[in-house]
């Protein structure tokens, strides 16, 4: 089989993944291997391939990849999420595009069309991520809503609320009026925010005057039910016990005092609106104050209070501040800035609401969870996210784990006709309990399950567990091989979404940690630092970038740039930079394809240094490499390779061995450059897989069904360190004595005689590479130099190459009377500072000493010079 002239990435692509997935290279099932498990961060169905996405399954596959090579049973277990709030607000869109409202819908028929929806846009992400070369096991392919995740995630709901963990109640919780649903607090993104401090007058009841209040929010009047000051400030010591009216309300409401008001923010006077404000929902129940829930879900104003009934909440802002401005209560309004929360998912500022949810207790599961992490059962990489982690978990709060939603899983709860409730896996041992209750003649119509789905990451705190079905049959033999998973490799933004969860989760029902470490990816930003978004039109199509440059010249650009926990910095023209590196592997496998073998031939002495010194070289990247997998330096791990590549084997070893131009190749050197260029495709195969695998399959007759995929990772054998520093001196000469051809324009064509003063560095068994490399006639060892040739020095051993009769002498000359005459006048200004008293007794004696290192070193070189010249008439 030939190989093709040209590096065609879009030509191979296709058919090497077809060839994987046909042979089940990608399936795993429990066998006598060790095992090595990561499942996959599951992106939600929503969800089309971004360039985050390419950094971190570029990881994962790279890491599956080698440990599949590494003799490991490897797992790498895909599937998606059903993201809640996204995906219903896609199906919501979807219908009002079609004239339907989902009020208009019963749950059934709703879910009707979001279980359609997610069946044809569900798996498009999954699909996209083949396009990179990913090796995920898609025969386990999972969904956070298919049957056996969906009976985990409701019997762990059962499970917690019978340990007490789980409970319902009126709580105030972040409340999205975009999605109408209650978030979490990790669910919240806080935003600097520019707005204005309004200053409203609250008028006294009795005696005149009024009290003024500053507040961002003047909206809320609507909802106020007290002014708090607090009892040590001077200024409102006789108003305390008094009764003021809300502006436009007319409400009468009144002062109260406490310490938890800032005397130094706004006025020093608060008011209390406890519907509507977490702070002010505490004060409100130490002083058993009324609660006024002023919205609708949906952020307008209810009728609860008669005023402003229909109008959005921000619409009323403007509003309000007009007919305050005109009633005489708006003092003054200043420009403000502050943090305010916005829904992660839908981007609207969130409304603090007084709401009935359920909550999970976590301050006991997140011990053993933390002890995890802080004693390194659990390693983060980098491990500056243990102090991010630590704080949280330290500080954690309970979790709202409902929403009011459809899609999802829906809360295990059914309530009873006379008040109170039952938590069961299904509706039949709902109605079981509900008859111990309330009598045997209690029908299931009788009772009505909470309308309210769980929180989506309730069932990916599972994922470990439950992709293996762990929760539902504990200890069954997939669980017991695969559990706990090897690696994670996830972004920091979901540390405590997700990554937190999942190790209370294993802790509490396998008793036993999820993962073994944790790698987080950095964000991926433009090569201006912008992180990457639709918005700013800044992030490219990934399928695009494969189209043009390759999965594997993609790969190579996200490796190029990533370091663990470090954001990205992207540009295109690193995919260039993969696909170039790409045509050099083709291009160097082309050229040993193409040589002709004489098994006849003996092997030169210059073929058998080459592989001598390429082969410890090898060795001891390889260890090199070992090294920084081991500590997930993996972007270290594939410099590393790179430039093993392009700089050592390309560059050096292969015009070492090349034979000459017309002439055949010995047999041994052939084989050993084969051997090689093996060795050099496994170590590429994890970072590149498809150049890889093409290359290999023409290396040498196989099997059929064979793949580099399964073949064996080259390890690390003993090198001699001595021997790599000397062949670096012998790299160095070549080097140098190339650089004389191109300073005195001598053709590569025409051989150079090369002289050499011995000493302790000079290895004259490297002659016949010397020899080879640098096109000379010979080497010979002289007592001294010739002042005419040019020299140079490689550590401490001097060489010189005579040039008679090679060199325009009089051009020569002219070269070397300019170099003299820029001499001459930097040691002139040298000397001119030297000749300066004040200067070489007032300047710093480092700066001085440098003038006369200056003087000594252009004092040597005219002197170098002058003797050549000299030479040369």
């Amino acid at each position: 089989m030939k190989i093709a002239d040209k590096y065609v990435p879009q030509e191979l692509e296709g058919k090497w993944y077809d060839y994987w997935l046909a042979g089940g290279y990608f399936h795993s099932e429990p066998d006598s291997r060790p095992s090595y498990t990561i499942v996959i961060p599951p992106p939600n169905v929503t969800g089309m391939l971004h360039m985050g996405h390419m950094l971190n399954n570029t990881l994962q596959d790279v890491l599956v990849r080698r440990a599949r090579m590494n003799g490991m049973n490897a797992c790498w277990v895909p599937g998606t999420d059903h993201a809640s709030i996204a995906t219903e607000a896609k199906v919501v869109a979807r219908l009002r595009e079609q004239g339907i409202e989902k009020s208009s819908l019963s749950r059934e028929e709703f879910l009707r069309h979001a279980w359609q929806w997610k069946e044809e846009h569900g798996g498009i992400i999954l699909k996209q991520l083949r396009r990179l070369g990913a090796s995920c096991d898609w025969e386990r392919t999972a969904f956070t809503m298919d049957e056996v995740r969906s009976r985990s995630v409701i019997r762990v709901f059962v499970d917690l609320y019978n340990k007490g963990l789980i409970y319902r109640g009126v709580r105030m919780v972040n409340w999205d009026p975009a999605a109408q649903t209650a978030l979490s607090d990790e669910e919240v993104v806080f935003c600097e925010t520019h707005g204005k401090l309004y200053y409203l007058r609250y008028m006294l009841e009795e005696g005149g005057g009024y009290l003024t209040v500053a507040t961002t929010r003047p909206e809320t009047i609507l909802g106020d039910v007290a002014l708090c000051v607090n009892p040590n400030d001077p200024r409102y010591a006789g108003v305390v016990g008094r009764a003021v009216r809300v502006p436009l309300v007319g409400r009468s409401i009144p002062v109260i005092a406490d310490d938890y008001v800032d005397t130094e923010f706004g006025t020093g006077v608060l008011k209390v609106t406890p519907a509507h404000d977490v702070n002010d929902y505490v004060i409100g129940e130490k002083y058993n104050l009324e609660v006024i829930d002023i919205f609708n879900p949906d952020g307008t104003v209810n009728g609860k209070v008669g005023l402003y009934e229909g109008m959005d909440r921000f619409a009323l802002r403007e509003r309000i501040e007009k007919d305050l401005d005109a009633a005489g209560l708006l003092e003054k309004t200043e420009a403000y800035t502050n943090n305010v929360g916005f829904s992660e998912r839908t981007h609207v500022p969130i409304e603090p609401k007084l709401s009935m949810q359920w909550f999970l207790k976590m301050d006991k599961l997140a011990v053993p969870a933390l002890d995890a992490v802080m004693s390194d059962m659990i390693r983060f990489v980098p491990p500056k996210f243990r102090n991010t982690y630590r704080h949280w978990m330290e500080n954690i709060k309970d979790w709202c784990i409902s929403r009011q939603l459809w899609w999802g899983h829906r809360i295990p709860a059914w309530y009873l006709p006379e008040g109170g409730y039952v938590v069961a896996e299904t509706a039949e041992e709902a109605l079981e309990l509900a008859r111990r209750k309330c009598g045997a003649d209690l029908q299931l119509a009788d009772l009505r399950q909470d309308d309210d789905v769980l929180d989506t990451w309730f069932s990916s705190w599972l994922w470990p567990i439950a992709l293996f079905d762990g929760i539902m049959h504990p200890g069954n033999p997939e669980i017991r091989y695969y559990y706990p998973t090897n690696d994670l490799v996830t972004a920091p933004d979901i540390i405590f979404f997700w990554v937190a969860r999942m190790i209370m989760a294993g802790y509490e029902y396998m008793h036993e940690k999820p993962f073994q470490s944790v790698y987080f990816t950095g964000l991926v930003r433009d090569k201006l630092g912008r992180k990457m978004s639709k918005s700013l039109g800044n992030s490219p199509d990934p399928l695009d970038l494969i189209d043009r440059y390759g999965a594997d010249g993609v790969r190579v650009a996200m490796l190029l740039c990533s370091t663990a926990g470090n954001d990205i910095m992207f540009d295109e023209a690193m995919c260039e930079q993969g696909r170039n590196f790409g045509n050099k592997i083709w291009n160097a496998f082309r050229l040993v394809s193409s040589w002709s073998v004489d098994e006849g031939l003996e092997q030169p002495e210059s073929g058998r240094l080459a592989a001598e010194w390429f082969g410890n070289l090898l060795d001891r990247s390889l260890a090199g490499i070992e090294a920084d997998f081991a500590a997930y330096r993996i972007s270290d791990a594939f410099m590393k390779i790179y430039r093993l590549f392009w700089d050592e084997f390309s560059g050096w070893y292969l015009e070492m061995v090349k034979p000459a131009y017309g002439m055949p190749a010995d047999g041994k050197t052939f084989a050993q450059t084969k051997a090689f260029f093996d060795k050099l495709l496994r170590m590429l195969h994890p970072f590149m897989p498809f150049i890889t695998e093409e290359l290999w399959q023409h290396l040498a007759p196989r099997l059929e069904g064979q793949s580099i995929m399964v073949s064996d990772m080259p390890r690390a054998a003993a090198w001699d360190d001595a021997l790599l520093a000397r062949f670096e001196l012998v790299k160095e000469t070549v080097t140098a004595i190339r650089n004389i051809r191109q300073q005195k324009s001598i053709p590569n064509r025409e051989p150079l005689a090369l002289k050499v003063i011995r000493d302790e560095n000079y290895h004259e068994a490297y002659n016949p590479l010397l020899v080879k490399m640098a096109n000379l006639s010979g080497v010979e060892c002289v007592a001294e130099k010739s002042p005419a040739a040019p020299s140079f020095i490689v550590k401490t051993t001097e060489y010189f190459v005579p040039l008679d009769g090679m060199v325009d002498v009089e051009a020569e000359l002219r070269k070397l009377a300019d170099e003299l005459a820029y001499l001459e006048g930097f040691l002139a200004s040298v000397m001119k500072k030297l000749s300066n008293e004040r200067f070489v007794s007032g300047a710093p004696q480092k700066v001085v000493e440098t003038e006369y290192a200056k003087k000594n070193d252009a004092e040597a070189k005219i002197k170098a010079l002058r003797e050549r010249m000299a030479a040369l008439k």
